[in-house]
């Protein structure tokens, strides 16, 4: 139907946690979203206005920001990386909570030198990496990686990678130390705006559901 509303949630680390939301607030994926045999990337839910879509973290961003889809669910890493104008995150989900650090091998941080006017640093997140080394007046060239950061600096490709941290473990098997930490990260709801002034009728509950039961999930905790 062509006013179906599109909810975008991101594959990997957020979707576990983001499903018992979802289901709190009354939107439950159809039996086929957790087929694992299941190849679709958009599915029905339990609302007969409403679809499902379950894309790559970086592309739910871009999926809501361009409209295709009208709300979605993402890491506040996402959000600062695109830095997108027609996006609105009105809602700190208080869950899937990480970090976003520079790391670099053990050896090179104990050895106390200062750091050079011009770096190379390893990152799926170049926009946040090259204003955070801005700031310090630090020139950032950035390798883009989408994935395995942590073999940069043994393979020579970068001294530096910076990357989202949990409980540090993959950084210590690979030799490699957390240096600084550039930014706290959660999920959070987005909504487009343009969405969100034609279809406030929808749009608005919704966003008052999620606001009401992120926080009484920060008084639970």
């Amino acid at each position: 139907m062509a006013d179906t509303l599109i909810f975008a949630v991101p594959k990997g680390r957020i979707l576990d946690d983001a499903l018992p939301v979802l289901e709190r607030v009354g939107i439950m994926p159809s039996a086929e979203f957790h087929d694992p045999k299941n190849r679709s990337l958009r599915f029905g839910t339990n609302r007969a206005d409403m679809d499902i879509i379950r894309v790559r973290a970086f592309d739910v961003a871009t999926f809501v920001a361009h409209g295709a889809a009208q709300i979605g669910i993402v890491g506040s890493d996402v959000i600062d990386e695109f830095d997108y104008s027609d996006l609105y995150a009105p809602v700190d989900l208080n869950f899937g909570h990480c970090r976003l650090s520079v790391a670099e091998p053990a050896e090179e941080s104990a050895s106390n030198q200062p750091r050079p006017s011009h770096i190379r640093v390893a990152t799926k997140y170049p926009n946040i990496t090259r204003r955070y080394f801005e700031r310090q007046g630090v020139q950032a060239e950035c390798v883009k990686l989408n994935g395995a950061m942590e073999l940069a600096p043994s393979l020579g490709l970068s001294r530096r990678i910076v990357d989202l941290v949990e409980s540090g473990r993959t950084l210590k098997d690979n030799g490699l130390v957390e240096t600084e930490v550039i930014t706290q990260v959660s999920a959070r709801l987005i909504v487009n705006r343009a969405a969100l002034k034609k279809d406030h009728a929808r749009l608005g509950p919704l966003m008052s559901a999620f606001r009401d039961l992120a926080a009484e999930r920060r008084q639970a905790a």
